[in-house]
């Protein structure tokens, strides 16, 4: 009897796991999406006013100039697998690198900027596209992935329309156009610590 017992355990333990397997792959978006949620990690926040500062003449020069712009505050959600689709800069927040990041034919300038804390982290970093079918249809790519990643995240996004230089705000999967610098700062100063 024992030995039937064993074999019996030993396929009842194999059948266990491959059932685990294919239910990771069957749900695997929503697997994926349960675990960014988790926030495993903390990080450090936008701290200073100068850096906030920093952000947000770079966000109205590049509005005022229509150079569309995708740039991403990580919270607590970490986002390095978007951090590692770009090219890593892991340097001090600056106006000018992040208005010359996204001059239009530069190697840097398609993709997101991610920011964490107070540095900017990568470049050209690709982020997923939002399905939501609310969203309104004259909206191109980068308010698509703004939202996509807010969905996916609790970071703040900032988006610059290259067409009007409009400025949005995506958060928790909601895109608010029109912002203004008041509103950005709002924002930002209200990540905490």
């Amino acid at each position: 009897m024992i030995p039937w017992f064993n074999i019996s355990l030993g396929l009842l333990e194999r059948l266990i796991t491959i059932g685990l397997l294919i239910a990771i792959i069957i749900f695997q978006p929503e697997v994926r999406r349960a675990l960014a949620r988790r926030r495993f990690f903390l990080t450090s926040e936008v701290r200073s006013s100068q850096v906030v500062r920093q952000v947000i003449d770079a966000v109205e020069m590049l509005s005022k100039s229509k150079i569309g712009a995708l740039l991403v505050i990580e919270r607590s959600t970490g986002l390095a697998p978007y951090i590692e689709s770009g090219i890593k800069i892991d340097a001090p927040i600056s106006t000018e690198l992040l208005v010359s990041i996204f001059i239009p034919r530069t190697p840097l300038h398609d993709g997101a900027v991610i920011i964490q804390g107070d540095r900017i982290a990568a470049a050209a970093c690709l982020l997923p596209l939002s399905e939501s079918k609310i969203l309104d249809k004259r909206l191109g790519t980068r308010h698509r992935a703004a939202v996509g990643i807010s969905e996916e995240s609790d970071a703040l996004v900032m988006v610059v329309s290259e067409r009007t230089g409009v400025i949005s705000v995506a958060e928790n999967g909601q895109l608010t156009r029109f912002v203004t610098k008041e509103v950005l700062e709002e924002k930002i100063f209200g990540i905490k610590k």
